[in-house]
């Protein structure tokens, strides 16, 4: 037996191993034959997701199901990396991706999503609590901004040039904004006014450490403005060294080199403003892994008859093979979950290796697959096997 086939062999066992304790624990809950069963009777009852959420009860939504703020070894994780999104985002309209619930990680890339899947409401997990933050501070700028402009202008501090209009393309927007200066005036402005939004308006109370962490990711977007990249700025304006905030929402293209993101049309934006108008972005601290957050998103969207249709989980399963039995407890997890047959990971890192349909895998064959213990690493994830 070759190196590489006794380390298909061992991994394949380890995996293995790590569901079968999953099986005997309880962990997994659906067995993979129920799997299909569990598809093919998705609620057939109408949801009763909340048409919007007082501030109230997202706050306690926000506290119950989020587990406590976990290590990231990317502490600042800014944006997004993956400049799939274009592609992704037209993949996703084509596939008729639409409705039910939407889950994701990550900072921005999950509104380009969420604008192209227009979901009921969304739940946004992240190990690290700093990103909760952040999207609290998107939340505030979402609702105090009336179209992408003033958006653009609240995020950069960066005061509004004059002629912009609904109609702009994106790519003249950012062009506008590049020769607009950061008003050191506008700042603090700003900042006061994202804060007293989020804890005299919205009256959600933030700790010590969580206050110091807003003003960390305000900071941040000033200091680079948008140039800023996953952990640092960068060069901007479609390209340069880094993928950067400018051209991941400016400069990211579909296959017929159209533009998508959030920030592509005023549709999409306002797709995105109206679900946080109505509280029904959640941002959540978790591990996919872990015991909590998941399984507890899982059972309010089972309680209320709602359906998981698409899961973005950007690369974290490269992160959750590194160590033995995460995977296998994140899909576990997953399995949880009211999904159907039509129900999606959106994997943009797949379009990199394997292309084509990968970056859209059906969730319950391939929870099926990994119950079986035929996904026993992260290209195995990639490939979509089932």
């Amino acid at each position: 037996m070759t190196g590489s086939a006794v380390t298909r062999v061992w991994r394949t066992f380890v995996f293995g191993s790590a569901m079968a304790v999953a099986f005997a624990t309880g962990l997994w809950a659906v067995q993979p034959a129920a799997l299909a069963q569990q598809a093919a009777s998705a609620p057939a009852a109408a949801s009763s997701l909340p048409a919007k959420l007082s501030d109230a009860d997202f706050w306690k939504l926000v506290t119950d199901i989020s587990e406590p703020g976990g290590y990231f070894r990317i502490a600042d994780n800014f944006t997004s990396n993956e400049n799939e999104i274009g592609r992704m985002f037209t993949m996703i309209r084509d596939r008729k991706v639409t409705g039910g619930v939407y889950l994701g990680v990550g900072p921005e890339q999950n509104f380009s999503y969420i604008a192209a899947t227009q979901p009921d409401m969304a739940f946004i997990i992240d190990i690290r609590r700093q990103a909760v933050m952040q999207h609290l501070m998107f939340k505030a700028m979402f609702e105090l901004s009336k179209d992408r402009a003033d958006f653009i202008s609240l995020l950069f501090s960066k005061p509004r040039p004059a002629g912009l209009d609904a109609a702009m393309p994106i790519q003249a927007l950012w062009n506008a904004f590049f020769a607009s200066p950061t008003d050191q005036a506008l700042v603090t402005k700003n900042r006061d006014r994202i804060v007293d939004h989020l804890t005299k308006t919205r009256k959600f109370v933030f700790t010590p450490d969580e206050s110091a962490q807003l003003d960390t990711v305000l900071s941040a977007f000033v200091q680079f403005g948008p140039g800023i990249t996953t952990q640092s700025g960068g060069n901007g304006r479609g390209g340069g060294s880094a993928v950067t905030f400018a051209d991941l929402t400016g400069w990211s293209t579909d296959a017929n080199s159209l533009v998508q993101s959030f920030l592509s049309t005023e549709d999409n934006f306002k797709i995105v403003k109206a679900l946080h108008d109505k509280n029904l972005i959640v941002p959540v601290s978790g591990d996919f892994g872990g015991p909590k957050a998941l399984r507890a998103i899982g059972a309010y969207l089972t309680e209320r008859n709602a359906r998981v249709n698409a899961f973005y989980v950007s690369n974290v399963e490269q992160y959750l093979f590194m160590e033995i039995g995460k995977a296998a407890a994140f899909y576990a997890n997953v399995a949880t979950m009211p999904l159907n047959d039509s129900s999606v990971f959106i994997r943009p890192y797949a379009l990199r290796r394997y292309g084509g349909s990968a970056g859209l895998c059906p969730i319950t064959a391939y929870l099926k697959a990994a119950a079986d213990g035929r996904i026993t690493n992260n290209n195995e994830s990639l490939a979509c096997m089932n």
